[in-house]
């Protein structure tokens, strides 16, 4: 054989020698180790090996993508418990509330009775535009019967492409038969600054605040605006239930009431250097007093705005302790949508604290329901069962807050119980309240819409005996009467049927407006602001 054949032929001897080599080494391995494979060796290794081995050898059939989307969120569950995992539509659900807008038909709804009852019609929406009431029952969507569904469904079969239509069936009140009304989807937005009202006293300012999502900076900045127009003094922000979103928006929203110079918050991780977020003094609030209201459910970027304004003395918060999430997740896109949102960082409030409950990996039950751990030690109607295990820090001014557990309140609210019965309980817990004060507003619907300001709804709905109406409405429905209970939980009844009443036919602002009159909390900002202590002063005895 000639020196040109030698070469030519060289590659083929080598991959034939490789593969006689695989071959020996392969069965040496299995021989000797068990079956073990050696060479396979590190953790993401051994995650692909294994569904390799289970998809060659398995003895039944197994669907690898389910496996493997069943397996993502257990992986991140050992990591912390806000890292999570999202399928392409999950993903997608899971940021609506946040976006600017959705493509739907423009109804807020409730389901009464297995039935899709239309709540309100948003002003201009699709709707509107046909004719569609509030009041009017939805009971089918292009032909699918809609009774018996979630809420879930319904929404699916409801929002679509923008400019593709749907057929309604609707049942109204005082017709017999259903009537056909066809809606071209729209974009609908999503509003997170859902109210805001100047009070009675005409110089206090109150907003609330849903979320944190893409629109609701500029939202805040309409809503202030409105307010200052009206003659603005001073402002309460109410955070509670506000579960958090964008931490961006959160920055910005602060900024409007700090000056220049002044650290809202930083993040920090193992891969994530410090990065700082600072106000730029163009804030058109700065020296307006303000009362920041929040609760055990305010979480995340609520806690960042509560944090920066507590830590800088901007300001005074009031409410009871805050979730306490500090963990800072980065959206990760797969190629079919789905996304994993990943820790990547903590953040920290300016005086350095990170508020970030206790947690243990693996233990995500356990997690979620701390909540239901300070309610049983009583930490929800005493401030001294408030359990502080972080480190102390100081705000700009010397006072100590605390990591480790969410924002401590300025100014502690306990929860009020002093008129809670087991019947008044039981009428809340089995729906009873909602499901008489739908009846009623459905029936009364069209006076109640007449009277126009929350203050005459409130005197018809006193002369209406509702209570006596309520009681017979629950022995109707396997609610046992229990005229000692009813008389002394008769506040809570009345405040939480007539309020009720009027968010069914208003809005949340004239439902917000309804319940301020004599919430703790609210009134006790109000009190706050009114004798000039929204700004935190150190202690003598400090």
């Amino acid at each position: 054989m000639n020196s040109e054949n030698k070469h030519r032929f060289t590659p083929l001897l080598i991959a034939i020698g490789t593969i006689i080599g695989i071959f020996i080494g392969t069965f040496y391995t299995s021989h000797f180790s068990g079956g073990r494979i050696n060479i396979i060796n590190t953790g993401t290794s051994k995650v692909g090996y294994l569904l390799q081995l289970i998809d060659n050898n398995y003895v039944d059939t197994v669907d690898m993508n389910t496996l493997v989307e069943d397996a993502m969120p257990q992986i991140l569950s050992e990591l912390d418990p806000h890292s999570s995992y999202f399928g392409p539509k999950e993903a997608e659900e899971s940021v609506e509330d946040l976006k600017g807008s959705f493509s739907g038909i423009g109804v807020q709804f409730t389901i009464e009775k297995d039935t899709v009852n239309v709540m309100s019609v948003i002003h201009g929406g699709p709707s509107e535009k046909v004719g569609i009431l509030a009041g009017d029952r939805i009971v089918t969507a292009d032909t699918v019967s809609l009774v018996g569904l979630e809420s879930e469904d319904v929404m699916k079969l409801l929002r679509g492409e923008k400019g593709s239509k749907v057929k309604l069936g609707i049942k109204r009140h005082g017709t017999a038969n259903l009537q056909d009304f066809t809606v071209v989807r729209g974009d609908i937005p999503v509003v997170s600054v859902d109210a805001f009202y100047m009070m009675d006293d005409d110089q206090t300012g109150y907003i609330h605040v849903k979320n944190f999502g893409e629109q609701t900076y500029a939202e805040m900045l309409v809503a202030l605006a409105n307010l200052n127009m009206e003659g603005m003094k001073q402002l309460i922000v109410d955070l509670r239930g506000n579960r958090g979103g964008y931490m961006h928006i959160a920055i910005q929203m602060v900024n409007e009431f700090l000056p220049a110079g002044k650290l809202i918050v930083y993040t920090e991780g193992r891969k994530s250097p410090r990065e700082e977020f600072h106000s730029d003094g163009r804030g058109s609030f700065q020296k307006l007093p303000i009362v920041v209201l929040v609760d055990e459910g305010s979480a995340s970027a609520s806690e960042i705005f509560a944090g920066a304004i507590q830590d800088n003395d901007r300001g005074t918060i009031v409410g009871r302790r805050t979730f306490g999430k500090g963990l800072v997740q980065q959206p990760m896109e797969f190629r079919d949508g789905s996304v994993v949102r990943l820790t990547v960082a903590r953040y920290y409030t300016p005086s350095g604290r990170c508020i970030q409950k206790p947690y243990e990996k693996g233990h995500g039950e356990e997690y979620e329901n701390e909540l239901i751990m300070r309610y049983e030690r009583g930490e929800f109607f005493s401030q001294d069962s408030i359990h502080q295990e972080g480190e102390q820090y100081q705000t700009s001014i010397g006072r100590i807050v605390y990591g480790g557990g969410g924002i401590t309140p300025d100014v502690f609210i306990p929860e009020d119980t002093t008129d809670v019965t087991s019947y008044y309980r039981e009428a809340v817990f089995t729906g009873l309240i909602r499901q008489f004060a739908f009846a009623y507003s459905d029936e009364n619907r069209a006076k109640l819409t007449s009277l126009q300001t929350v203050d005459r709804m409130e005197k018809f709905l006193r002369r209406e005996n509702l209570l006596e109406k309520f009681a017979q409405f629950g022995e109707k429905h396997q609610l046992r009467r229990r005229n000692l209970m009813l008389q002394k939980s008769r506040r809570l009844f009345e405040r939480n049927i007539y309020g009720t009443i009027i968010y069914n036919v208003g809005e949340m602002k004239d439902y917000l407006m309804f319940l301020g009159k004599d919430d703790p909390t609210v009134l006790k900002a109000q009190e706050i602001l009114d004798e000039g202590k929204s700004f935190p002063q150190v202690k003598s005895e400090e």
